[in-house]
């Protein structure tokens, strides 16, 4: 009854992300994802680039993203990444709130997210003190599709 109303069915919505692989590739080789500050190793468990893509109300959206446990402080992982990204031809994102780090290059936007324990429980991965401990975080590229 519900497809009836509203248009829509779970076989719809499972094929708006059809043929988006080689775009969600595409990101997940792009150089920034690679860039990190010295110390940063990638997190246990995450070893690969996770990329895909998700469909939300009709926007679909491709993304990539790395995970990576730092000791040092999040004012060094920013200080990184703002020169990291403007040497990549990004710039910072003016539609991002002033505490985001957020970066925007052609239709693509580069956000840096640092992870506590309540983000990494909220995603299913449970207590990490390497990744919550220092400057844990992800950077994830994403784009519609």
């Amino acid at each position: 009854m519900t497809s009836v109303l509203t248009g829509c069915t779970l076989m719809d919505l499972a094929q708006d992300c059809e043929g988006t692989d080689a775009r969600a590739e595409e990101l997940a080789a792009l150089p920034i994802l690679d860039s990190r500050p010295d110390a940063a190793t990638v997190a246990e468990g995450f070893e690969e680039v996770d990329a895909g893509c998700w469909s939300d109300s009709g926007d679909v959206t491709v993304y990539a993203e790395r995970t990576y446990a730092f000791p040092g402080t999040r004012a060094d992982v920013a200080a990184h990444y703002r020169t990291a990204a403007r040497q990549d031809g990004w710039r910072p994102d003016p539609d991002a709130a002033s505490s985001t780090l957020s970066f925007v290059k052609k239709t693509m936007n580069v956000r840096i997210i640092f992870l506590t324990t309540e983000l990494l429980a909220e995603e299913g991965h449970g207590s990490r003190p390497d990744l919550t401990t220092g400057a844990g975080y992800s950077i994830s590229v994403d784009s519609y599709a």
